[in-house]
């Protein structure tokens, strides 16, 4: 079977409970997140074999957050143990009109320390068949860009299907680079990039025309150019494909995608998602519920893009970072069993 590594921060995330506000606050909910950890547990409650490479602090928090990738059933055998501290984001659930907020606090994190030459990339990738990586990690700092371009060098010798959720965080990119600067080199390597509507035009500049993100209303017809774009300036390219939110509310959304193959822009179904439980990790949800078609279904780029639209629809249905569902109940929504009625 197909064996997927995926390289990037775990974290602790604490959420305000219900929909408080942090002034609120006098407890958090805990548990563990961040973009690559969370494709790697949807990969794995998928049946796929998946490593997980990471760095976490010699401390408690680090041990708890290699356990738990474990208990998903993920190869945690290159998380490297160091560095000061553990990543930490805050969450407040927005509602309604009140949107959700996230508050960062990572500096001098296990991975923000991170350096090329700490990871043995080659016998990571010896029995890996696809590498997925997102712009997350090289924002976090200069030598985990590095990193991730030492990662991505293994990743094609050894003939590594390549993949990148280009994942804009603006409020990281701190070190002195531009995304730009940096991601061009990156992306170069990737066979498969992923984005959602707003991605490829804050780190490429390359903007779908007469679409108005904050309108509440996309055009899916508008991110064809995007995607003929993205593969002229990077010709590995073979599916760049876009998640499409309309924010009707913070608990209200329209949710879809496309993809673009070269030759055809595929849609994706639309869901109509309310009440929203949890949208974070929503995009992850997509990129692993993508990446398990484009494994699994021989070529069919239809079938792998309505997985992976499916898939995020639920997520946005439960708590926490990460995706817990199964290619059943993928596939029930996908047959378009949506009433939610009691499995028994």
């Amino acid at each position: 079977m197909k064996r997927c590594v995926t390289f990037g921060e775990i974290m602790l995330r604490l959420s305000t409970p219900g929909f408080q506000r942090f002034t609120q606050a006098s407890s958090f909910d805990a548990c563990y997140g961040g973009a690559e950890a969370n494709v790697a547990v949807s990969l794995s409650q998928y049946g796929i074999p998946v490593t997980f490479v990471s760095r976490v602090p010699s401390s408690e928090l680090g041990t708890s957050a290699i356990r738990t990738m474990a208990a998903f059933g993920i190869d945690t055998q290159f998380m490297q143990r160091g560095g000061e501290r553990l990543g930490i984001y805050f969450l407040e659930t927005g509602a309604s009109a009140r949107a959700s907020k996230v508050l960062y606090d990572r500096a001098h994190s296990g991975i923000a320390s991170i350096t090329p030459g700490m990871i043995d990339w080659d016998e990571v990738f010896s029995e890996a068949d696809w590498f997925h990586w997102t712009g997350i990690t090289p924002a976090i700092s200069e030598t985990a860009a590095l990193t991730v371009k030492e990662a991505l060098e293994a990743a094609s010798r050894h003939d590594l299907t390549i993949s990148v959720d280009l994942n804009y965080r603006g409020r990281l990119w701190k070190w002195g680079k531009t995304p730009a600067e940096v991601m061009h080199g990156l992306v170069s390597f990737c066979d498969v990039i992923i984005g959602n509507e707003e991605d490829a035009q804050k780190v490429f500049g390359i903007h779908p025309e007469g679409v108005e993100v904050r309108s509440g209303h996309l055009d899916a017809s508008a991110y064809e150019p995007v995607g003929r774009q993205l593969m002229e300036i990077f010709p590995r390219c073979k599916h760049a494909v876009t998640t499409l939110r309309s924010s009707i509310s913070a608990s209200h959304n329209i949710w879809s995608g496309v993809l673009w193959n070269g030759s055809e822009l595929l849609h994706g179904p639309t869901y109509e998602v309310t009440p929203i439980v949890d949208r974070v990790g929503g995009g992850d949800s997509f990129g692993a519920g993508l990446i398990y078609g484009l494994l699994s279904f021989g070529g069919d780029d239809q079938r792998a893009l309505n997985f992976g639209v499916a898939a995020s629809c639920l997520k946005h249905t439960v708590p926490g970072d990460f995706n817990q569902v199964t290619v059943a109940e993928v596939e029930k929504l996908l047959s378009g069993d949506a009433s939610g009625r009691v499995s028994r």
